[in-house]
């Protein structure tokens, strides 16, 4: 079976009813966890996205602390599996100061978390994507906030430096 087009499926859901509406929202829900979260992002959080970066950057300082940074190996199986996460948290919102926020909470966690990047390159390079896609993102601000955006991506290459 081949997939609609999302104009397609446009056209089609403005014919049903609210009920059908409804029935096809709970069922995409039941088949995958990600529509779930979408929903319940959709739903529930939306409206205060303030409330949303602070939930994401608590959840994320919770998978932080639980990196096993006696081996790096260990560690960096579990940053990816970070990052991904992250990643998703960030498509369910869309919103670019929502984006940059929660990409700088995670490069200032990791640049803390005791782990020297300089000692594997595959760690080094996950947080160098992050600041890249940050300062990619900034660039679609006024300059007067890419300032001040600016400076803090400064202070994390610095402190990356000094480690």
């Amino acid at each position: 079976m081949k997939a609609a087009t999302l104009h397609e499926l446009r056209q089609n859901l403005v014919k049903l009813d609210h009920g059908e509406i409804l029935d096809a929202c709970v069922r995409l829900a039941r088949f995958k966890k990600d529509n779930k979260e979408l929903l319940t992002y959709l739903l529930f959080q939306s409206q205060n996205e303030s409330g949303y970066v602070n939930s994401v950057c608590q959840e994320m300082d919770a998978l932080f602390k639980t990196i096993n940074s006696t081996s790096l190996y260990l560690a960096k199986k579990t940053i990816r599996k970070i990052v991904r996460w992250l990643e998703k948290r960030i498509k369910y919102s869309g919103i670019n100061e929502t984006e940059i926020a929660l990409r700088l909470h995670f490069c200032n966690r990791l640049n803390s978390s005791g782990i020297r990047l300089d000692r594997s390159k595959v760690i080094f390079n996950m947080f160098q994507s992050q600041l890249k896609k940050v300062d990619k993102t900034v660039h679609k601000f006024h300059p007067d906030i890419q300032a001040e955006y600016q400076s803090e991506i400064e202070q994390l290459k610095k402190g990356v430096q000094n480690a």
